[in-house]
């Protein structure tokens, strides 16, 4: 059965750039997935995709070339081991997202996303919204990521009493970046819920269609804002204390994490069963999707992490890589203007010493999915135009980070040949 757009998107589906073929995202709260998981998310690319998987740089995983005929199977196949995908795209509240999971105070963030996870994922009250809702939760502000959600969240303080969260508003990306603002200091954990309700519903009752929250921010201003979602029953409210046995899955960091970098976020079936295996033999049976698009594993503390390392090298998982986030860009995104892995190896290859220590970002389009702005140096792919053949080729702006917010544009329209230029001429 064909369904209108809107309603793929809702379950967390993209038509790809190719005719007939489909993208299926799965949400992970704050990126965590375990070894059984990831095996069924495997097996369902080798059965209907090409037995590729694609990491976002929000701790998703994407499964791409579906055909339509097989939706259905497959939204039964990951129900089946616990995965959603109900809202990893389309106007909904999107998978919440953490870039600091080898922090100390990841097992509280951790716990926070799966609540935040269960309580909005699937909710009727919080779909078909103006456009995507975006909520992040972070140990620390040192990735900046709280800067970019609809809803970010950094933990303050954390006790035998509970954690507490300054609560940052209407952050965004896209055409228009647009850092977020401190809305409340130290909310209560059990305050979050609510009040990140009422932000939502305020952001879904005034905003036109098609528009982020930044946008009624801009129209309304923050003191109107504030007192619409005062006026919110819940705004205030406080739930009942959860108790019960940790909620989070992950072991603590402690500092004995491994990584397995993988180029653009992409890994084969065969490789994500790999690293499976290396979760259940040395990190209690949990892998950790980051926000570099890699995989990272917490070492169990009775275990030793160079042995660890060294099972993850014979595996093939090399780290000596540039960390650098790379969209699907034109290979796959309807909406790619440049062949993103192609243009990112490009620049690898004209990178001297100084350059492969920075971190880098290259988006294929406007919407900067891979959070340019935040990278030491970020390439937005601005545009297309005609060159002396007569061929259109894209045409990139280059971001650099200044001071404590987002990266700002320092150089525009470049072709890939220029853009080579400026990378050889960092060193």
């Amino acid at each position: 059965m064909s369904l209108q757009a809107s309603e793929y998107r809702l379950d967390g589906i993209y038509r790809q750039r190719q005719d007939d073929f489909f993208m299926q995202r799965v949400k992970l709260a704050a990126g965590v997935i375990s070894a059984g998981q990831a095996r069924a998310i495997a097996a369902v690319s080798a059965r209907f995709g090409q037995g590729t998987i694609h990491l976002t740089t929000r701790g998703s995983l994407e499964i791409h070339w579906l055909q339509e005929s097989d939706l259905a199977e497959v939204k039964r196949a990951l129900a089946a081991v616990g995965l959603t995908s109900r809202g990893a795209c389309g106007g909904a509240v999107r998978g919440v997202t953490c870039s600091s999971q080898g922090a100390a105070g990841f097992p509280a963030v951790e716990t926070m996303a799966h609540r935040i996870h269960r309580h909005f994922t699937a909710n009727p009250r919080f779909e078909r919204l103006p456009k995507k809702f975006k909520i992040g939760v972070e140990a620390d502000v040192s990735g900046r990521r709280h800067l970019i959600q609809d809803a970010g969240l950094v933990l303050s303080d954390s006790s035998a009493d509970g954690s507490r969260y300054d609560l940052y508003v209407a952050g965004g990306l896209g055409r228009e970046p647009q850092a977020g603002f401190l809305f409340e200091a130290s909310v209560s954990e059990n305050r979050v819920i609510p009040l990140t309700e009422a932000i939502a519903r305020v952001y879904a009752a005034l905003t036109p269609p098609g528009k982020r929250l930044k946008h009624l921010i801009r129209e309304i201003g923050e003191t109107e804002f504030r007192r619409l979602v005062a006026r919110e029953p819940s705004a205030a409210e406080e739930l009942p204390a959860v108790s019960g046995l940790p909620e989070n899955l992950a072991p603590p960091s402690g500092g004995r994490r491994i990584i397995a970098p993988l180029y653009a976020g992409q890994l084969t079936g065969d490789q994500l069963v790999s690293l499976a295996d290396v979760a259940d033999l040395w990190g209690d049976g949990i892998l950790l999707a980051t926000a570099d698009q890699d995989i990272s594993i917490h070492i169990s503390a009775a275990l030793d992490p160079a042995q660890a390392s060294s099972d993850l090298t014979r595996r093939g998982f090399d780290d000596n890589q540039v960390t650098f986030r790379i969209c699907p860009g034109s290979h796959q995104c309807r909406v790619g203007l440049s062949p993103t892995r192609d243009v990112a190896r490009a620049i690898i290859d004209s990178m001297g010493p100084s350059a492969r220590v920075c971190t880098w970002a290259i988006s294929g389009c406007h919407n900067s999915c891979t959070q340019p702005q935040l990278a030491d140096i970020g390439i937005i792919t601005s545009g297309l135009a005609q060159d002396d053949s007569g061929e259109r080729t894209p045409r990139f702006d280059i971001c650099r980070l200044d001071g404590e917010g987002l990266g700002t544009v320092v150089e525009r329209s470049l072709t890939l040949n220029e853009l080579c230029g400026r990378v050889r001429e960092m060193g």
